[in-house]
């Protein structure tokens, strides 16, 4: 009985480990398309019920899900401004209205459209994004100092091309719809230039993910990230939809939300 009461003393004194973080009553989820939903659930719309970070469907359970249930304050009070299509040009905008919203927790997931373009010469050029993202963050941070923001790593493009190259409907789809040309244009083909494409297109990526990192160092103890451990998840075929083979299914997010609440805030305990 001592020893708890002197484990209590020293949790609450600040002195001893570091209690785990108080649920908000309000959070935010901002981003693009993967954050939105798309197609997890329908034909070409935004599923935010189904968004890994403040969707409310069971199966998901989302951030948004699992903090409800330890701090029912927050209950209603997941919005979702994540839109399909941003990019590190549209996080400003985002920001500013999780701001306007009051958001203590705010997640973010961002980047695989600034290097999803038809060309390699489309693609926002890394010092672009670094401005960009330390500029919207410092914001947040200005703005709403008390709120915690988890970034989650862009996932590998790569690794979708090598699990749906051999698809014979990934391929066509792909195609039809144009979709992440940089990455998946001529998906079969073993040419040089089209190699080094792809190859360019996944440093690219990796260069986004190292400035989401810098950025969030950058902005203190208030954000997280999670280590990359999206972008090096390998997901199979069976995660993505099966719409347009590029964005995650139902179980996709679900596995989203999975790796991202593990590798993000200790929220384990609210009552200390």
């Amino acid at each position: 009985m001592i020893l708890r009461v002197l484990a209590a003393v020293i949790l609450v004194s600040g002195s001893g480990p570091v209690a785990a973080e108080p649920v908000p009553e309000v959070m935010a989820a901002l981003g693009d398309s993967v954050s939105a939903g798309f197609n997890a659930c329908g034909w070409y719309v935004s599923c935010t019920s189904r968004s890994w970070s403040a969707g409310d469907n069971a199966q998901v359970r989302s951030h948004y899900v699992r903090l409800a249930e330890r701090g029912p304050a927050l209950r209603g009070h997941n919005r979702n401004f994540a839109s399909p299509g941003s990019t590190s040009a549209d996080l400003m905008g985002q920001v500013d209205k999780a701001i306007a919203a009051k958001a203590g927790y705010v997640t973010i997931l961002l980047g695989a459209q600034d290097a999803c373009v038809r060309t390699e010469e489309a693609m926002t050029p890394v010092a672009v994004f670094r401005q960009r993202v330390q500029a919207a963050l410092g914001r947040l941070r200005a703005e709403l100092p008390q709120a915690r923001v988890f970034v989650a790593s862009i996932p590998d493009l790569r690794r979708l091309w090598r699990v749906g190259k051999d698809n014979a409907l990934a391929r066509t789809f792909w195609g039809l719809g144009r979709i992440c040309q940089t990455m998946l244009a001529n998906p079969t083909s073993t040419k040089r230039a089209d190699v080094r494409r792809r190859a360019h297109v996944r440093a690219r990526v990796m260069e986004f993910n190292d400035e989401w990192e810098r950025a969030c160092e950058a902005y203190g103890p208030q954000c997280r990230t999670d280590g990359g451990a999206v972008f090096s998840y390998p997901f199979a075929l069976d995660l993505v939809s099966r719409w347009d083979y590029f964005h995650p299914n139902a179980d996709g997010q679900r596995v989203l939300s999975d790796i991202t609440f593990k590798n993000g805030f200790d929220w384990s305990d609210d009552t200390l």
